[in-house]
């Protein structure tokens, strides 16, 4: 067996490498996956859960020893770390997914003689003080005192078509009215995922100096306001309002978010989000030999149609199914508590119904608009909508036939139904690829 084969004699000089990419699932591991494949190089993708012959399955949650990471590493001239959580959930814990188990994995890379690793890390970890960059500077001093060719890189907010930062900032910048927290001079420079994977690309080579700590910026430095406002701009999307969240309304807002699984504001998010995000682009600019790209170019005005219905989609369909859950809970709560019982039952007599039948059927009604609205929001699927929509045009036929009064009542009781069944149309016919980012 030679030393390729091996891969305990340090990098090779052959053009073909063999690569394991830990977190492969997620969004640069994936994209990284591709360009390294599309190269010639043999990739083998770290995953959770394997669905192929090229995946191997670990857990950055729980895999923290030399021992489990050992066998996945032999024979490896390259490992790659591009495992990362912003917020904790489950057995996802910062020191465990950032610290432990990428330390386990480099200590095994240098035992079993793997070539190069390259460790992403964040922009900020070396001296940030939130959890999340204490748990990646942990893992980033281990690689640096082990006896291996290491590379570690710094990205800054990642955008990519498909990311859900992206996604969620896109979203925010297509709100007509659009809040902005108070951030003081943090600034922002957020790259391209293009740059990042040929910055991780560039620094795999053998001719690269190893022990390299590389910020990994775009070429946009600029406020959060700026940022938003650029995105919107290539979406093409008109001038909007801002309105400004003072900072100590957001501090309040994030500790009653944290108490939401899986909410991406938490008190740590924010102070990381007054920091800002930036750095210096030039010894990355040297390294690819050419400039990363402007934020102004990230979308390319072929993407922005599709981006713009994307972006407006993800806010307006939660939008009207509040709504609509509003509107069925606020019915069943008038019937209830706010309008005369005996007003109730003189309606229900014009239509025929009297005595316990329609005390009967009151009650039922209120149950029916109680339990639409908790369909509204756990529930919500084109045959609830068109449920609903049943109901709606039934009620109306029902007071229209035997309560033709209320026709032509000034306050248009029954014609502002239909506002009603043309949000549920909506709701009804809504593409869901406007509303999710494409599966990855």
């Amino acid at each position: 067996m030679n030393s390729e084969e091996k891969g305990t004699t340090g990098m090779t000089d052959h053009r073909r490498l063999r690569v394991l990419v830990c977190g492969a699932s997620g969004l640069i591991g994936a994209v990284l996956c591709k360009r390294l494949e599309a190269q010639g190089h043999e990739v083998i993708r770290g995953v959770r859960r394997p669905a192929s012959a090229r995946d191997v399955a670990m857990d950055f949650g729980t895999d923290t020893t030399i021992e489990q990471w050992l066998p996945r590493v032999q024979g490896m001239h390259v490992v790659i770390n591009a495992v990362g959580i912003i917020v904790e959930t489950g057995t996802n814990r910062f020191e465990a997914v950032h610290h432990l188990a990428p330390a386990a994995l480099f200590r095994a890379c240098a035992k079993a003689g793997v070539g190069r690793v390259i460790q992403i890390s964040a922009l900020g970890a070396d001296r940030g003080d939130t959890p999340y960059f204490r748990s990646k500077r942990a893992a980033d001093d281990v690689l640096r005192a082990l006896p291996v060719q290491w590379q570690i890189l710094y990205p800054s907010l990642v955008y990519a078509q498909d990311g859900d930062s992206a996604a969620m900032f896109r979203t925010l910048a297509s709100l007509p009215v659009i809040p902005v927290p108070e951030l003081g001079d943090a600034r922002f420079q957020p790259v391209h995922i293009d740059d990042l994977v040929d910055t991780v690309v560039t620094v795999i080579a053998p001719a690269i100096p190893p022990g390299q700590c590389v910020e990994v910026v775009g070429a946009s430095r600029m406020s959060y306001r700026a940022m938003l406002d650029t995105y919107r701009q290539g979406m093409q999307l008109p001038a909007p309002r801002w309105a400004t969240i003072p900072a100590p309304c957001m501090t309040m807002a994030a500790y009653v978010a944290r108490c939401v699984p899986g909410s991406k504001l938490t008190p740590d998010t924010w102070r990381m989000l007054r920091r800002g995000c930036h750095g210096d682009a030039a010894p990355l600019t040297r390294l690819l030999g050419h400039r990363p790209r402007a934020i102004g170019t990230f979308i390319a005005p072929g993407e922005a149609e599709c981006l713009r219905h994307r972006a407006v989609g993800a806010w307006r369909m939660p939008m009207l199914r509040i709504v609509m859950a509003l509107v069925w809970l606020a019915t069943a709560l008038v019937t209830l508590f706010a309008y005369p019982l005996a007003d109730s039952l003189a309606l229900l007599g014009a239509v025929g119904l009297h005595g316990t039948p329609a005390i009967v059927t009151l009650y039922a009604a209120v149950f029916v608009d109680a339990a639409m609205a908790v369909g509204c929001l756990r529930y919500p699927s084109r045959r609830l909508w068109a449920l609903q929509a049943a109901l709606v045009a039934g009620y109306s036929l029902i007071i229209a036939v035997a309560l033709p009064q209320f026709l032509w009542h000034p306050f248009g009781p029954v014609l502002k139904n239909l506002p009603i069944l043309a949000i549920l149309f909506i709701l009804y016919a809504e593409q869901e690829s406007w509303n999710t980012s494409p599966s990855r």
